[in-house]
């Protein structure tokens, strides 16, 4: 590797690292240097640069593009002015210097055209403040003189980039620029002075805010929007985001997150922020975020619970309005269709944010940004008044045929992306093989478990709490359930697919069966289940996006077999109780489906704890041939394993039996005693 990309690239990982200087997949940068030309064996100069799409803190060499200079400095010759601007995109792929790497963004003529060794463009909240203020040009002078200089919005593209060259070459002093609604750019001999730049521009503005700016910009708190206290704000905000991610996915569904942190809840609290967060985001990467304003709900915290939900019916039908109104202004007769009215951020005063994408990152991404957005303001109001970029341009940059394409380039959604799965007994056997093969599909995943620790480390298999967390339930307490679903909904947004699989068996005849027995086995696996699907169904039917409620029944629910009766009485309550919700929860979109397994001894915790010595007594087998056993008395004369449990509730859950529901799946290698009459 070359020693300028292995400088880029430590670079932009310690710039990417922090929040304030740049925000996740924002900005970009670029180093100067030569090669080896393969054709020629000579001599051949580079630029790499960040590619379209990447993010700086975790940038690696295969994020960059490299591209020849001289091809790229010969595009100034043949532009066709800032009209057909677009256009030179398509004119970088054929400057690109072998195969490979990441497709050059819009940036790239910045990085190209500007007359120095290393560039940086960043989007820090300190730079966007000066940049997002009215004065800017005056405030970029009064902190700088003219080391750093202003430049004017400009839509990013190639005549940005010339324009920011021409300021360089007439400035020689300058290290950087102050990018008009946009952010900053910096450059430098080296990697080292670039980035030392790039910090020297951010710790000057950050430091002018800190000294000149009024201490509250955002005007007082107003009475009654102050924060609630911490368990009654997570315990609001579980009651409202079912509501709030159905509302948010009437165009689509979307995944949720929730943010809570000291500087949304003092931007919610003060006086000035309906109308700040009316004027919306300012940089592009806030608003494409974030679409160009939150909805806001006008209500105080204390407000009952019945009103708040009302009243955002009532914003979010005045939301869709105007997002289609202002659509409808702007749009020409090239412009995408709309891609959906819906807001990506709701601001809840006194409670928090919610905000929302196609899946967790993208939603937890948008909401950083948003405290992004909040920190410009301040900045910018505590020195001057906060005045982002028109409407125009923001819809021009929304739905820029550029950006239209690199949305058109996302990979297909698998069959189960935005659906947020709960998984009981999740932490081993069965539950573990449907945790992981949900989430393969697509799903976010709650995993649950009375066991903490064995919950959690699934979650860590499947990934990052992006897509798995881990809650800790014990399915016959009401109270550990109900806190188990909230703590799914704050995770995602909401719960659309429950997986009814905790359970535990104890094989004794009717003589041995202790009360204790019979009550134990019923009340985790049907008293559970019962507690789990009512308190889902709380959210589902608050969402109103209909769901998949899934019970692992088994094929003891129809077989009778011998010192089970506690067991099999057990799933057969919940077999019955898959009909029964199946005719209840219909009308709702709600479809309730069954899996009848047989014996899945291999990797099963019902059979390590103790069942399996038990059965394998009953039949005279040795433990260890126990799953043999079974297997040899199907029609198939298969074994049953976690996964192929997991496939059945795949298969009822994935998009292709949409019209299924009371349904019982057997998973038992054909068990002829047990088929359904």
């Amino acid at each position: 590797m070359q020693p300028e990309v292995q400088a880029l690239i430590a670079r932009s990982n310690r710039l990417g690292a922090d929040p304030t200087t740049t925000n996740y997949a924002g900005g970009n940068t670029s180093a100067k240097g030569s090669d080896t030309d393969p054709v020629t064996g000579g001599p051949v100069e580079l630029l790499w640069v960040k590619g379209s799409g990447g993010d700086l803190g975790t940038l690696t060499p295969s994020g960059l593009a490299a591209l020849r200079l001289d091809r790229l400095r010969a595009l100034v010759d043949v532009y066709p002015g800032v009209e057909r601007e677009d256009e030179m995109v398509a004119a970088f792929d054929y400057c690109l210097h072998g195969r490979g790497g990441a497709a050059p963004s819009i940036d790239t003529a910045m990085h190209a055209l500007v007359d120095a060794a290393h560039v940086d463009h960043l989007h820090p909240d300190a730079g966007i403040a000066i940049a997002a203020a009215a004065d800017g040009p005056e405030l970029t002078k009064e902190i700088f003189g003219d080391r750093v200089l202003w430049v004017g919005w400009r839509r990013p593209g190639f005549q940005l980039g010339l324009d920011i060259a021409a300021v360089a070459r007439a400035n020689p002093q300058a290290i950087g620029v102050i990018l008009g609604g946009h952010g900053v750019t910096a450059w430098g001999a080296s990697a080292d002075e670039c980035e030392r730049h790039s910090l020297e521009i951010i710790r000057s503005a950050q430091a002018f805010l800190d000294e000149r700016g009024r201490a509250e910009p955002f005007g007082p708190v107003v009475s009654g929007y102050e924060p609630l206290p911490a368990d009654e704000r997570r315990s609001r905000a579980a009651a409202l985001f079912p509501v709030l991610r159905g509302l948010a996915s009437t165009d689509r569904p979307q995944v949720g997150h929730f943010t809570d942190s000291d500087v949304v809840l003092d931007f919610v609290a003060r006086e000035k922020h309906p109308a700040l967060a009316a004027l919306g985001t300012s940089c592009p990467d806030h608003f494409l975020r974030t679409k160009v304003r939150p909805m806001v709900l006008d209500l105080p915290p204390s407000a009952p619970l019945d009103d708040v939900t009302t009243r955002l019916r009532e914003l979010h039908a005045s939301y869709r309005d105007d997002y289609r109104a202002y659509y409808e202004r702007h749009a020409g007769p090239d412009s995408p269709p709309m891609r959906g009215a819906d807001p990506a951020v709701v601001l809840v005063p006194g409670v928090g944010m919610f905000s929302f994408g196609p899946d967790k990152q993208t939603a937890r991404v948008a909401g950083e940004f948003y405290v992004n957005a909040v920190n410009v303001m301040r900045g910018a109001e505590s020195v001057s008044r906060y005045a982002p970029i028109d409407e125009a341009e923001k819809f021009r940059i929304e739905y820029w045929a550029l950006e239209e394409a690199k949305l058109q380039r996302r990979p297909k959604p698998k069959p189960l992306a935005t659906r947020i799965a709960f998984v009981t007994g999740g932490g081993s056997g069965i539950g573990r093989a449907i945790a992981h093969r949900l989430a393969a599909e697509g799903a976010c995943v709650v995993v649950a478990d009375r066991d903490a620790q064995a919950a959690a480390a699934v979650a860590a298999q499947i990934g990052t709490t992006d897509v798995a967390v881990a809650v800790t339930a014990d399915v016959s307490d009401g109270a550990a359930v109900a806190a188990a679903l909230r703590a799914a909904v704050l995770a995602f947004g909401g719960v659309d697919l429950v997986v009814n699989n905790a359970g535990l068996s104890l094989s004794k005849s009717l003589l041995e069966t202790t009360e204790a027995d019979w009550d134990v086995q019923h009340d985790v696996m049907a008293k559970g289940s019962f507690l789990v699907s009512r308190e889902a169904v709380r959210v589902l039917l608050a969402q109103g996006m209909g769901g998949d409620i899934v019970y692992i029944s088994s094929k003891n629910s129809l077989f009778a077999g011998p010192n089970n009766v506690a067991y099999g009485a057990a799933k057969a309550d919940q077999a019955h109780q898959v009909r029964l919700l199946a005719a209840e929860l219909g009308g709702h979109g709600i479809r309730v489906n069954g899996v009848n397994p047989d014996g899945v001894v291999r990797g099963s915790g019902i059979f390590a704890g103790g069942w399996g010595a038990r059965r394998a007594a009953v039949y005279g087998v040795p433990e260890e041939k126990l799953g043999e056993f079974y297997a040899q008395r199907t029609l198939l004369k298969r074994e049953v394993l976690p996964e192929h449990v997991a496939n059945a509730v795949f298969v009822l859950t994935g998009g292709e039996l949409s019209h299924t529901t009371g349904l019982h799946v057997p998973v038992d290698a054909g068990v002829a005693a047990a088929f359904l009459r």
